[in-house]
């Protein structure tokens, strides 16, 4: 759980690194995968490093409150013990934490049956199984991206996309971890499971289960990590095909301060509403059916309703993004740095990956 702290938190810096490079350029936001209000590029990265931000909360927490079994005997009554020690409970209870100090643990748990709890194992798949959705979440958004061709993950020099298309640049690291995280996803079941099925003070039908769910589990998210860390460290942006994405949906998501700069000019709200309404369907029109670039913007300037109105303003990227830049600036100074303070001698994170 140590290790996999030390990824996150390199993965947490590498897109927290990105989103100070990119905290005020300007992209295309989306809902329901449909063309939305305007985000930036750094404000987008930050919803990637959050996620793994919260799972570092959950698995602190889970590190923090792990303990030792310790000296519990047979059935957890440390009735051995007890015999051994001539009924004396006071020595039994300072046997037990001497052991629990010397495998540097500084507390145990209550009462245990003949293993430690299984809970414990159930809740350790359940941060790893965090940690695998809000990778494969960010993997995913990077190869609808990748699709738009508006980012790309870090390409070799001599790495093949595509073993039939030469020209191909598939966004394989990507794809792998979304596959990894899927296969953790898929191991989250078995300790609850098994943690379900303990029968009184124990079966022995955890054993070859968690044998093979806890090591897959933490060796796949270990991996999970490192290709994030790969790809979240060499990010590719391509401003020019972003702007050019902004371009061709910003005439309607600039309506609404449209209309507001013509009636703050004087007009009817109603007429005004209405007018743009019927543009937009228009414009609309010519994208869908014809596939023209959207006209609505010359549409409105040959309207006398909207004459004196900046409409060029009005659609400009930079100024539509809302406190986006700013909200980077503080995730990181709030959120991120602490991290970067509280973790600055983790091991070093630099590896090599064979795509």
């Amino acid at each position: 759980m140590e290790l996999i702290r030390a990824r996150v938190v390199d993965v947490i810096d590498a897109l927290a690194t990105f989103a100070v490079k990119y905290r005020d350029l300007p992209t295309l936001g989306f809902t329901h995968l449909q063309p939305a209000q305007p985000t930036t590029v750094g404000r987008r990265a930050c919803l990637w490093a959050y996620d793994l931000v919260l799972d570092l909360e959950e698995l602190e927490h889970r590190l923090n409150s792990l303990r030792a079994r310790s000296t519990q005997g047979t059935t957890g009554t440390q009735a051995s013990f007890l015999q051994l020690f001539d009924g004396d409970h006071t020595k039994v209870r300072r046997l037990q934490r001497l052991v629990a100090e010397k495998m540097n643990f500084n507390t145990t748990y209550a009462v245990t049956g003949q293993t430690y709890p299984r809970k414990i194992d159930a809740q350790a798949l359940d941060v790893l199984a965090g940690i695998a959705a809000s990778s494969h979440k960010g993997a995913t958004d990077l190869r609808i991206l990748a699709h738009r061709k508006e980012l790309e993950e870090p390409f070799e020099k001599q790495q093949i996309g595509s073993s039939a298309m030469a020209y191909k640049r598939n966004p394989m690291r990507s794809e792998r971890i979304c596959s990894l995280a899927r296969f953790v996803l898929s191991l989250q079941s078995s300790p609850a499971a098994t943690l379900a099925t303990q029968w009184l003070e124990r079966t022995l039908d955890d054993s070859a289960n968690r044998r093979l769910v806890l090591p897959q589990a933490f060796l796949a998210i270990d991996a999970v990590l490192l290709l994030y860390h790969n790809v979240a460290s060499g990010l590719v942006v391509y401003p020019k095909v972003i702007a050019r994405g902004l371009r061709e949906e910003l005439p309607f998501m600039a309506t609404e301060n449209i209309l507001m700069a013509a009636v703050a000019a004087g007009g009817d709200r109603q007429d005004l509403h209405e007018r743009i309404r019927t543009h937009s369907q228009a414009a609309a029109d010519e994208v869908k059916q014809q596939g023209r670039p959207n006209d609505l913007l010359e549409r409105l300037t040959a309207d006398d309703a909207f004459a004196g109105i900046d409409l060029a303003a009005a659609v400009d990227a930079t100024k539509l993004t809302g406190r986006s830049a700013e909200q980077v600036d503080e995730f990181l100074a709030e959120v991120v740095d602490p991290i970067r303070q509280r973790y600055a001698d983790r091991p070093a994170g630099a590896v090599s990956l064979k795509v």
